[in-house]
């Protein structure tokens, strides 16, 4: 199984300069999925599964969690940096098809995944320590939280950013209640919303990343990060610094309601009001209403209250239809053409959204 529980790791072989910890997979992969090394004077993650876009699984996250919180507390360990290995892609995202089939099963997946996902996103976001994502490639759903809630994120001309959730009848997760609705003006409820792809620099000029760095130079980059002795924030931000090298969105989406947002695109009437209009009117309807309710909440919440918040989302719509409609029809017949329930916008309750955020009581995220 994709998801299988990990052995522990490997006990670190020796204290030379590089050490290496390595995890095989329950699965047959001839390959180490994910690589935790010290090179230098850093922690380096390196997402090993570049066939399939160094998809995240719940392997992948019990190994990195461990080793992060041990980084974060070892002296001889000044900076952590986490890439993806091959030319494709940082992360795209975790395996939604099998997190499907497990809901289907009744499989606690769908809860073990979200609960230690989001605990690994959060312990990123409070890491004490320089935290560096080396986002070049496609960065989603999953990859996007193992990188944005870090202090530095480093995109390159091959970056390919995008939270496409209410594609599939999920909301856009990973923290993304808490980041998404810090974005300028209302850009981030409009990538919430459509899913729509920032590529290269503009992933830079939005705010998910921090710098951007032409692709060729990254592994100059990362050797002048890991030479760095006992660096402060400021001392990364240097380095980062010397290889540095939008549409009116707030109008549109100024409204209170998915309703409203939509009169607005239908009433400005541009290509791009309408292009957006189009693709909203095909995400899953309840995920747009969940989605909106939870960009709102989030402005004003801390990141733990995020990942409860998200966390309730997440086993709401594991209790619900359209997350299994819109993997069946997005990721496995992919005839693109869900059957969403409820299938408008004016059908999904404000009482059924209200409920999808209540407390799970005893069976909350604890972070």
């Amino acid at each position: 199984l994709l998801f299988a529980v990990m052995p522990p790791l490997h006990q670190l072989m020796s204290a030379c300069r590089l050490q290496r910890i390595q995890a095989h997979m329950m699965c047959g992969h001839a390959g180490p999925e994910v690589l935790l090394e010290r090179v230098g004077n850093a922690g380096v993650i390196t997402l090993n599964r570049p066939k399939v876009l160094n998809a995240l699984t719940l392997n992948m996250i019990r190994l990195i969690y461990p080793q992060l919180k041990k980084w974060e507390a070892d002296t001889e360990t000044s900076v952590v940096i986490i890439k993806g290995a091959g030319e494709k892609a940082f992360c795209a995202g975790g395996d939604v098809t099998a997190v499907a089939e497990a809901g289907k099963s009744g499989d606690r997946l769908v809860k073990d995944l979200f609960r230690e996902e989001y605990t690994l996103n959060n312990a990123i976001g409070t890491c004490r320590k320089p935290y560096v994502a080396l986002i070049g490639g496609i960065t989603m759903g999953g990859g996007v939280g193992l990188s944005v809630h870090g202090q530095f994120r480093v995109a390159t001309e091959k970056t390919l950013f995008a939270m496409p959730e209410t594609a599939i009848g999920l909301f856009p997760d990973v923290g993304g209640g808490y980041f998404l609705p810090r974005l300028k003006g209302k850009l981030g409820l409009f990538l919430a919303l459509t899913g729509f792809r920032l590529k290269g620099r503009d992933v830079l000029r939005a705010g998910v990343a921090t710098h951007f760095v032409e692709s060729e130079k990254i592994s100059a980059l990362e050797k002048d990060l890991v030479d760095l002795r006992s660096p402060s924030v400021d001392d990364v931000a240097k380095v980062l610094d010397a290889y540095q090298g939008q549409v009116g969105i707030g109008l549109l989406f100024e409204a209170t309601s998915v309703e409203g947002i939509m009169n607005n695109l239908k009433t400005d009437g541009s290509p791009f009001a309408q292009k957006q209009a189009e693709m909203l009117s095909k995400m899953s309807p309840t995920s747009l209403k969940l989605t909106l309710k939870q960009m709102q909440a989030g402005a004003t919440m801390s990141l733990q209250e995020v990942f409860v918040m998200e966390y309730r989302l997440s086993q709401a719509c594991m209790n619900g239809h359209d997350f299994y409609e819109g993997v069946r029809a997005v990721l496995i017949d992919k005839d693109q053409n869900p059957k969403w329930k409820p299938s408008t916008l004016e059908e999904v309750t404000e009482k059924s959204v209200e409920k999808s955020f209540q407390s799970l009581g005893e069976h909350d995220l604890r972070l």
